[in-house]
């Protein structure tokens, strides 16, 4: 099995100037990436059979707490970055720091296409984008749920647990001291 390189900007141009001399397709898509799943499998798939070579952006985890919150990413970037390695379908991962600005991963690489989801750019970006892109294909989410869907549900679940615990013992403890103040 072949594990993906991980590359840094500053290899990029050399490595994409090289694919163009093969007259190889570059495919470019980006993300968190974050407790990786079924969806993010099928999507990368999908996005390699646009091309030959697939190139992923991963957000930093700074990139990540910045765009979703201080309690995101669960998985730390190299963690991130590896398990995105393992995976057939990329042949390399990128980190993307959060001082990097706007689309300079896709500026660097001017791939043959851009992947995206449907909630990543609007019509505008879209069309924007077409200057640095020779094709831009939105797909739909390949899994029922996301990562944060996910971890709304496992919030949800603990929240339960704990709320009917504590309402147990907070009952058993009222009952307690309405039985000694019966008693005083």
């Amino acid at each position: 099995m072949t594990v993906a390189s991980t590359l840094t900007y500053e290899n990029l141009p050399e490595l994409t100037a090289q694919y163009r001399k093969q007259n190889k397709r570059i495919v470019l898509t980006q993300g968190t990436f974050d407790m990786l799943h079924i969806g993010h499998a099928r999507y990368l798939e999908e996005a390699k059979s646009q091309g030959d070579v697939l190139i992923v952006g991963v957000d930093s985890d700074a990139k990540v707490r910045a765009r979703k919150g201080p309690d995101r990413p669960i998985v730390p970037e190299d963690e991130r970055q590896e398990m995105l390695s393992h995976l057939r379908s990329v042949d390399h991962v990128v980190l993307k720091p959060e001082c990097a600005g706007r689309w300079e991963l896709i500026k660097l690489v001017c791939p043959d296409v851009l992947i995206a989801t449907t909630k990543t750019y609007n019509d505008a970006e879209l069309a924007e984008l077409k200057q640095y892109c020779k094709k831009v294909v939105v797909l739909e989410p390949m899994a029922t749920t996301s990562t944060s869907a996910k971890l709304r549900l496992v919030q949800v679940g603990a929240a339960k647990k704990i709320e009917k615990t504590l309402s147990t013992k907070l009952i058993k403890a009222i009952e307690e001291v309405l039985s000694e103040l019966k008693t005083e």
